[in-house]
């Protein structure tokens, strides 16, 4: 009779140390078919961006000049200036303030396109200041968008064109006092 308790005994110990967890092997399947179901239905976004045009091989050349070109300075707080004039000849006086709403810069742009000799070389330089922020920028890049002109550069500040901005921004604080 011992012999037989000591089978019971072995028995119980056996099914005591087996796990009684449920196996999670088909939850891990099953999860992975879904994560892969869901990266192959799933539509990802599209980035957006600008196309950037590069001058045509045989396209139209020559010299742009003052007439066929417009200078734009991006300011702090939205401001807008524009001028149309030789560089050397600039003064704070030249520099016209205009904000970013239709009738502002995006309309000048098309009168000043549309008065130009060679209106198919009319390019807008963009200037922004250490003033102004990238909103600014992205957003006069949106009006060249806007209003179809494919020649723009961006550009740095001349010395000439940060005196008259800061006299221009000297002239706004003197008037406000």
């Amino acid at each position: 009779m011992a012999e037989i308790e000591e089978k019971k005994e072995e028995k119980k110990r056996r099914l005591g140390s087996t796990s009684k967890k449920p196996d999670m092997t088909p939850m891990v399947d099953l999860g992975f078919l879904l994560i892969t179901f869901f990266m192959f239905t799933t539509s990802f976004t599209k980035p957006h961006i600008m196309k950037l045009f590069m001058p045509e091989k045989n396209g139209p050349t020559g010299d742009v000049g003052i007439q066929n070109s417009m200078t734009i300075l991006l300011g702090k707080n939205n401001e807008v200036y524009w001028y149309q004039k030789e560089l050397k000849d600039l003064k704070a006086n030249d520099l016209i303030k205009t904000d970013f709403s239709a009738h502002g810069i995006r309309e000048i742009i098309l009168n000043k396109r549309e008065l130009a000799p060679k209106p198919e070389i009319f390019t807008v330089i963009i200037k922004p200041s250490n003033d102004s922020n990238l909103k600014n920028t992205v957003d006069l890049l949106d009006e060249m968008e806007i209003t179809q002109n494919p020649r723009y550069a961006l550009v740095d500040l001349f010395p000439s064109e940060k005196l008259a901005y800061e006299n221009t921004k000297k002239a706004q604080i003197m008037k406000n006092k």
